[in-house]
């Protein structure tokens, strides 16, 4: 079988390394069958060809697409640049992707749609996601129950549908909590791989990022600690089985 290419933005050595042990845990994956690149530290190969993967699997990471270019620093910029170097191929191709969190404004703002800070940011915290009717007909969500737990924390989101994409699942507070283009790239706000241990990482590393106010990381933690995220980590499960077969 292919690896999948395991692409992660996020600078901080901790985080990075327990997100991809999250997506190993979570996609039924061991070492042999990924290839893992923490932009951060090292560029996309010159020679990356798509067609030596399975998938390709994006992390979350402490940037965003609707940040200003002088609001950035120059590490956030060329990860940023990285990943959106891959999408025209990947969306043209019809490739497997699942972006995770970050990775859906990527894919939004690849195909034009708004990508803001404006309407459906949400502060760490678990919530709900259910399926929409497209949602219980994708082939990554047929086994889930029409809703179920998801852990979230996010300070951008999209304004509204990117075209060409089929809306899986909503949430009470962010609307696109998942979408597909085409028939094989796919896209999370929430946190597929994270269950309450590794909210708890990010709560405090992350706590002085502006993704809450850090007086609030203590109850944070014990809100998301308990929170039962099998059902979200299926769908990782399910698109390594679907694509790595």
């Amino acid at each position: 079988m292919k690896p999948f290419l395991i692409l992660q933005l996020r600078p901080e050595v901790e985080a990075a390394d327990e997100e991809f042990t999250a997506f190993l845990r979570r996609g039924r994956l061991d070492r042999g069958q990924v290839h893992r690149i923490r932009l951060d530290q090292e560029p996309l190969p010159v020679d990356l060809s798509l067609d030596d993967y399975a998938g390709v699997i994006v992390g979350g990471g402490p940037g965003c697409v609707s940040d200003p270019p002088e609001a950035r620093n120059p590490t956030e910029a060329r990860i940023e640049a990285a990943i959106l170097s891959l999408m025209p191929e990947i969306t043209a191709r019809d490739f497997p992707f699942m972006g995770c969190c970050y990775g859906i404004g990527i894919l939004g703002h690849h195909l034009g749609a708004p990508v803001t800070k404006a309407l459906y940011g949400e502060p760490v915290s678990p919530t709900t996601a259910t399926r929409t009717p497209q949602g219980a007909a994708d082939p990554l969500l047929a086994d889930l129950p029409d809703r179920f737990d998801i852990l979230v924390g996010h300070k951008e989101a999209l304004d509204d549908l990117p075209e060409g994409c089929v809306h899986l699942l909503e949430g009470p507070r962010c609307p696109f909590q998942m979408i597909r283009h085409g028939q094989n790239v796919y896209a999370t706000q929430f946190h597929p791989e994270a269950d309450g241990q590794s909210f708890a990482l990010r709560i405090r590393i992350y706590r002085d990022k502006g993704y809450f106010p850090p007086d609030q990381a203590e109850a944070l933690t014990a809100a998301c600690r308990d929170v039962m995220t099998e059902a979200s980590g299926r769908i990782l499960a399910n698109f390594t089985a679907r694509y790595g077969a």
